[in-house]
């Protein structure tokens, strides 16, 4: 099994022509390529405040359009929030042996990076935006900027144009989608050859 590689923080305006593209290639580049680890895409998010609802808008176009190879979890009808992270990553964890996990998220930032996409190693730390205390998900993280942070980060977020968050939302998700199809190449590709090469050393 090949390792991730250690690469820097990939950071794609959503309406770069070529934004699709930067993300799938950026999330190639830290995924745990060589591996039989399931890899699971956990949308964190609420419908119940607008700019908190880039997560399960994104989970919901992943679902429509169907993902070869990764795992979908959060959506807008069944969204993982503050609520029910710890229980959705029981069965995330439950039924999944050694999941590589990405999480996904909205979150402030500074006025200039507003439509930036973010992809990065590590774990998501949601809720820190809101100062809420929950646990951190995920091998690496993808989130993007819908609103300025500093001050009353709660009806900020509550007060995102949803024009944004959904431009920003299906991006994404192609992004995401383009990963999957890369990523499904490139997983049968290894198995084919590791089945030549067994057969050649069967010979």
């Amino acid at each position: 099994m090949m390792p991730p590689k250690e690469h820097e923080e990939v950071k794609v305006n959503y309406d770069d022509l070529a934004a699709t593209k930067k993300i799938s290639n950026g999330m190639i580049d830290f995924l745990p390529l060589g591996s039989h680890r399931p890899i699971i895409v956990v949308c964190i998010g609420t419908d119940r405040s607008t700019g908190d609802s880039l997560g399960p808008l994104i989970g919901t176009f992943l679902q429509e359009t169907g993902l070869e190879c990764f795992h979908l979890y959060g959506t807008l009808e069944d969204p993982v929030h503050a609520v029910n992270l710890n229980e959705k990553l029981d069965v995330i964890y439950k039924n999944h042996t050694d999941p590589y996990v990405i999480g996904i998220d909205a979150c402030l930032g500074k006025f200039k990076n507003i439509g930036v996409v973010k992809i990065d190693s590590g774990p998501l730390k949601p809720g820190a935006g809101v100062k809420k205390e929950l646990p951190e998900v995920g091998h690496m993280h993808i989130t993007g900027v819908v609103n300025v942070s500093g001050y009353m980060e709660f009806f900020v977020l509550q007060n995102t144009r949803l024009n944004l968050v959904m431009k920003m939302a299906k991006q994404i998700a192609a992004g995401i989608s383009e990963a999957d199809k890369m990523y499904a190449r490139k997983h049968m590709f290894r198995q084919l050859e590791w089945d030549m090469n067994q057969e050649r050393n069967v010979e």
